[in-house]
């Protein structure tokens, strides 16, 4: 059993391994948690010492296999919970990542077998993000950024960088989701933004939109 902080801690550290290169610093962890990096350093040593992390100063720091075996737990139930409110409760996609942030620390194993088994197994979550099973490992899949497109390319939305209810927001006034079909019609080389298609409409969106959606080109 650990504690609501620790396993924050752990998750954060798993999500900012996936995009460094090396040990994830005490600066990174501490602007994704919002807190100072002196509270950082005084809760990697304490998970080091509970070998969940190898920490190293000056060098970063980076998971261990028990701790990232924690940290995919968590981020298993969070995803199951996001279904499960989904689909069975009728939240919509900008309104669940709160809610399961605070579901995602209960430590039932049983309940969440039974959640799982509850909603077939799914292997993504409504942001398109993937549900790691119970041995911690996830579906792989190829993906790319919307940004990464270039004119006349078509892709399907998979999935999401940003959850945040305003981008999901964003998203939903001009009806794109997970499955949404996109055609890029122009593209700026100057600063990334692009002119898109999505159905009948055709819609100018920043480079920063199209850098948090990930799409699979067809």
């Amino acid at each position: 059993m650990f504690s609501l902080a620790e396993e924050n801690y752990l998750k954060t550290i798993y999500h900012l391994e996936q995009d460094s290169v090396g040990g994830v610093s005490t600066n990174a962890i501490a602007e994704r948690m919002e807190t100072k990096p002196s509270s950082v350093t005084d809760m990697v040593q304490k998970l080091a010492e509970k070998e969940l992390l190898l920490y190293k100063k000056y060098k970063g720091t980076a998971l261990t296999p028990s701790g990232r075996k924690i940290a995919a737990s968590v981020i298993r139930k969070h995803r199951l919970w996001e279904v499960f409110l989904v689909d069975k409760l009728d939240f919509h996609w900008d309104e669940v990542h709160e809610i399961a942030e605070q579901l995602e620390h209960i430590h039932s194993e049983k309940l969440i077998t039974r959640l799982d088994n509850f909603l077939g197994n799914p292997d993504f979550d409504p942001h398109g993000d993937p549900i790691p099973d119970k041995n911690g490992n996830f579906k792989a899949t190829e993906k790319k950024l919307l940004s990464e497109l270039r004119k006349k390319q078509r892709g399907v939305c998979v999935g999401v960088r940003e959850t945040g209810s305003e981008f999901l927001q964003y998203l939903d006034k001009r009806n794109i989701t997970i499955g949404t079909k996109i055609l890029v019609l122009g593209k700026e080389f100057f600063d990334g933004s692009m002119i898109i298609q999505v159905g009948q409409d055709q819609y100018f969106i920043s480079n920063k939109i199209a850098e948090n959606l990930y799409v699979q080109t067809t």
